[in-house]
């Protein structure tokens, strides 16, 4: 049993109807940065020690079919590129979560689903001293779905494959048993001496392939439509706008 995600107002909600619950709005967006060392050598960054953590505006978040939307500070140079990945949806408030619960059936992980990490490269390296957040947290810049899959409904977890297409043209594909951290860490590393809220999506990380590490980059343009698939989860696919 999938949950669908519905939009509410500024935000993305999951619709916990079927469970007899009222929605959860997405609350908090952590994401991983260079958790598949193939990205990290394409990007030309070491791999790292630790999990390399950032964050994402929520109302960031929009649906499949919904427009990737390249706001006009975006578009004195080509920079917005894709990021295929799979998201954790924290289910309940956690804290100090214990690897080794981290994905247990009574733990806070209410299921997976489908994100893109839409990115404009130049606010992420150079028009924010360094910080990714604003980079990455331009509206419309986190598509999520098509749904939520409970864990129980998943084989395993770190075996699935993600692959991106752009323009029908496959540009990503790799298992998420490449992570440099699998996901049982990350929840673990997410939740040491910090809260957790219900509803915070943690995006584990992108494989190889993204448009910025091509020769030469290949960036988002207007007309241009981006599909993500992952095993048992489903796909998201966004076309490409112009403010």
């Amino acid at each position: 049993m999938t949950l669908p995600l519905i939009r509410q107002g500024h935000v993305i909600a999951i619709d916990r109807a079927p469970l007899g619950l009222a929605p959860l709005p997405i609350a908090h967006i952590l994401a991983v940065g260079r958790n598949y060392a193939e990205h990290a050598r394409e990007m030309k960054s070491d791999l790292p020690e630790r999990p390399m953590l950032f964050t994402k505006n929520p109302a960031s978040g929009i649906l499949s079919g919904e427009p990737i939307v390249i706001p006009g500070i975006c578009q004195d140079r080509e920079q917005v590129d894709y990021e295929g990945e799979l998201a954790i949806v924290i289910g309940r408030a956690c804290r100090d979560v214990p690897e080794d619960e981290a994905l247990a059936q009574a733990g806070p992980v209410l299921g997976l689903a489908v994100a893109n990490d839409v990115s404009a490269r130049w606010w992420q390296k150079d028009g924010a001293g360094g910080q990714f957040v604003r980079g990455k947290s331009f509206d419309t810049f986190c598509p999520l779905g098509p749904h939520v899959t409970p864990l129980e409904e998943i084989d395993d977890p770190q075996n699935l494959t993600l692959t991106t297409t752009l323009n029908g043209e496959e540009v990503q594909r790799a298992s998420t048993s490449d992570m440099i951290f699998p996901l049982a860490r990350l929840v673990a590393e997410c939740s040491a001496a910090t809260t957790l809220l219900p509803g915070t999506l943690i995006l584990t990380g992108t494989p190889s392939g993204v448009g910025h590490a091509m020769d030469p980059p290949r960036y988002l343009r207007e007309g241009d439509r981006v599909r993500i698939e992952i095993d048992q989860l489903g796909a998201i696919e966004n076309p490409v706008e112009l403010e």
